[in-house]
């Protein structure tokens, strides 16, 4: 079961280094047009620009969303509200809601704000996720209290308690969070399909998209993108996996 779950990532390494005939004959060793495929996707589009936006919006668009989920999730848990139970009940009913939904309202209102084309239209509609609100949320309810209680009769004020207490002893719940909203950016495409209108706007999935147009797109040179765009996912996850599995526990447990 192992080998059928890593097959398809080395089968995709792989098809990187051969030309798109050799791929579509399905040969299982690397090829040698490693150099070519790079140089097809360097005629579509600049790949090296097209990195740095997606670090840029994926880095931006991780702390703004993960600063503001934590403060919500810490205060519906910490701060006594008779409301807190309703209010968190109707930001719930948002995952009802499918995201295709909200793509022209969402359109008609970067439209207006004259925000098209640049990195701040794809990071504003993921300024908070009401997933990561309900993960720290839960993982809040293991936090203990005591700690809080004892800190504000020293003195300490809400912003000191957050930043030097809370948030070094939730570092778990943090590296989860990071991660899924990381993955989450970095692998966004259809609005950025919609608001980055220039090339030199462009994100990696936008990258690969441009890559298949044509009768015969050169698969080698697809498959090469992919593979540019799922390693720096793979780096962070493996860097951090035990954060995260402590951190998805934590909230379950919660």
């Amino acid at each position: 079961m192992s080998f059928l779950s890593v097959f398809p990532l080395y089968w995709m390494i792989i098809s990187a280094t051969k030309t798109s005939m050799d791929v579509s004959a399905g040969r299982l060793l690397p090829g040698l047009a490693l150099m070519n495929n790079l140089a097809d996707i360097m005629k579509q589009m600049n790949l090296w620009k097209c990195l740095f936006n997606s670090f840029k919006i994926a880095i931006v668009t991780t702390l703004i969303c993960v600063a503001v989920s934590s403060f919500a999730g810490y205060s519906f848990e910490v701060f006594h509200d008779k409301h807190k139970d309703r209010v968190m009940r109707i930001i719930l009913v948002g995952v009802m809601i499918p995201g295709i939904a909200t793509m022209i309202p969402l359109y008609k209102m970067i439209s207006n704000w004259k925000l098209l084309n640049s990195m701040w239209a794809v990071v504003l509609p993921s300024v908070t996720s009401i997933f990561l609100i309900f993960l720290f949320r839960q993982s809040t309810r293991n936090f203990p209290m005591e700690v809080i209680q004892a800190a504000r009769v020293d003195g300490l004020n809400e912003a000191g308690i957050f930043l030097r207490i809370y948030f070094p002893m939730m570092r778990s719940t943090y590296a989860t969070a990071f991660i899924l909203t990381f993955m989450a950016s970095w692998n966004n495409y259809m609005f950025p399909r919609i608001v980055l209108i220039d090339n030199d706007q462009a994100t990696m999935p936008l990258l690969i998209n441009s890559l298949l147009t044509g009768y015969t797109p050169n698969y080698g040179a697809v498959l090469l993108g992919c593979t540019m765009c799922t390693l720096p996912i793979l780096i962070i996850f493996l860097s951090m996996q035990k954060a995260f599995a402590s951190g998805i526990s934590g909230s379950i447990k919660g």
